[in-house]
């Protein structure tokens, strides 16, 4: 996979705690942050694909919501 070289620049206190969670899961802080980048961007693909869906369907209702907060704890607990 080709690899883009980067200069970035954070708050002193989240690249501290970037770099220290990273320590802590065994892994660059590179590889930390790109992990990271990809999960924020399956974030934005599916609030982006729920807007799409709720623009041709209408809004969710507040039990699809609630069923979708399930899912996603559950989830975050696995």
């Amino acid at each position: 996979m080709a690899v883009k070289k980067l200069s970035i620049s954070l708050d002193e206190s989240v690249a501290e705690r970037a770099a220290s969670a990273a320590a802590s899961h065994g892994v660059s802080l590179s590889a930390w942050l790109n992990a990271a980048a990809e999960r924020a961007i399956r974030i934005e693909d599916g609030l982006a694909a729920v807007r799409e869906w709720e623009a041709e369907h209408g809004e969710l209702s507040v039990e699809e919501l609630a069923w979708a907060d399930q899912v996603i704890a559950a989830d975050m607990r696995a």
